[in-house]
């Protein structure tokens, strides 16, 4: 999916990456966004992550994940993100069904007001209050790193808030999430190619 969409782009003149790693975008989740931000001294970053660190604890305690796992975690396991576009520095995420659960809806009601977002909260509150009865046995007995047995979709909820919430406080313009529940890039490009390039022009 994630191919199809960055040859779609690709056509119009927008060149995406689907090899980018982040060193705050790491298994040790908040936890190595602190560590990171603190080794960085840039005092710009400095409220923008504690506000994201804050949220970010709380939806960890909220999905049940156990913090002493993030404290152990490596900070060389990189998490994937599926495109970049490297001039603006955007992140991009494409999400299939899976994405859309009750996991994932307590992480974005958790979300603080007005915070800023490269997708509509409203849309992705809706899809999943629709799709849970369906998307919540998705991975159900899969385990998973801080979440065991049956939390692979907390864990997915927490990974999709940790990029939302941490992209922007660590500098790079809001991530620019993409519904595409069919599987199909080329289609979900075409939806979204008015927002991809907007955020392309932003920083080139």
């Amino acid at each position: 999916m994630a191919a199809e969409f960055a040859r779609a782009a690709a056509a119009e003149g927008i060149e995406l990456r689907a090899d980018a790693t982040f060193d705050w975008l790491c298994e040790q989740g908040h936890v190595g966004v602190e560590r990171v931000a603190k080794a960085r001294r840039d005092p710009v970053i400095v409220e923008p992550v504690k506000a994201a660190l804050t949220v970010l604890a709380a939806i960890y305690a909220h999905l049940k994940g156990d913090v002493a796992v993030l404290r152990s975690a490596r900070e060389n396991l990189f998490l994937p993100v599926d495109l970049y576009h490297e001039p603006s520095g955007t992140l991009i995420a494409l999400d299939g069904p899976e994405h859309f659960t009750s996991a994932r809806l307590t992480a974005l009601e958790l979300y603080p007001a007005g915070t800023t977002l490269g997708f509509r909260i409203e849309e992705h509150t809706r899809l999943c209050q629709e799709l849970r009865g369906e998307t919540d046995g998705l991975g159900r007995g899969l385990a998973a790193k801080g979440f065991g047995f049956g939390g692979a979709a907390p864990e997915r909820a927490y990974h999709d808030a940790l990029r939302d919430l941490a992209a922007p406080a660590m500098g790079h313009p809001p991530l620019l999430r993409v519904t595409a529940l069919d599987g199909d890039g080329a289609a979900a490009y075409l939806r979204e190619r008015e927002s991809l390039q907007f955020a392309a022009r932003g920083r080139q």
